[in-house]
């Protein structure tokens, strides 16, 4: 299903692939946010939760059309002997937001997304990854929820993965700080349509000028 535009009004809502919830008030975390690699800290900044596969690495043929995207762009890698797609349209989209964004890996790559991903993104360091206790290839993404929990504690933040389901929804309208789900197309990844939602998002939580 094509997602579909929504303004934020207060309360969670499910449009196509996205899920939002938007507060007022926003609780200052109990604990500091537990980062598995070294990583300037922005806690005014709301956080971002990046998945990798179906992301930046794109899904299927790299000469192949993604569905309404055209050609793709980006380059091919052999990543610990696989290969990898990497989209350099999700690259420039990722590196704009990280100025508005504190940018966590939530992937199952985990600390080997800082090993291969920011030579081949242009990131100017490395990124805090999460860790995973359960076992990750799942089909979708609710065995990330804990790690995301712990890290983030009672900060905003977006998460952009492309796999979903119930249980993540669940938890993100049961939030009390401001909570944003945007889920991609494997094929396509992180593009305009996505980069331009999280935009509008982060500065609808910047505090209006005194």
């Amino acid at each position: 299903m094509e997602p579909k535009e929504s303004a934020f009004d207060g309360k969670t809502t499910y449009i196509g692939g996205f899920s939002a919830r938007s507060c007022a008030a926003v609780q200052a975390p109990g604990s500091a946010p537990r980062a598995s690699a070294p990583a300037a800290v922005h806690p005014s900044r709301p956080l971002l939760m990046v998945d990798i596969d179906g992301v930046i690495s794109l899904f299927g043929a790299p000469s192949a059309h993604a569905p309404g995207d055209g050609v793709r762009e980006g380059s091919l890698h052999s990543i610990e002997g696989i290969p990898h797609f990497i989209s350099s349209t999700a690259a420039t989209h990722l590196l704009a937001l990280g100025e508005l964004y504190e940018l966590v890996w939530a992937s199952g790559w985990e600390e080997r997304a800082n090993e291969h991903l920011p030579r081949l993104l242009g990131l100017a360091r490395e990124l805090p990854f999460l860790r995973f206790e359960r076992a990750v290839g799942r089909s979708h993404a609710h065995w990330k929820l804990h790690a995301i929990e712990r890290y983030a504690g009672a900060r905003p933040l977006a998460w952009i993965d492309d796999s979903f389901n119930g249980a993540c929804h669940d938890w993100a309208s049961s939030r009390d700080a401001p909570t944003l789900l945007v889920e991609t197309s494997p094929a396509r990844g992180l593009t305009e349509h996505e980069a331009q939602l999280l935009e509008r998002w982060a500065h609808q939580l910047e505090p209006p000028p005194s």
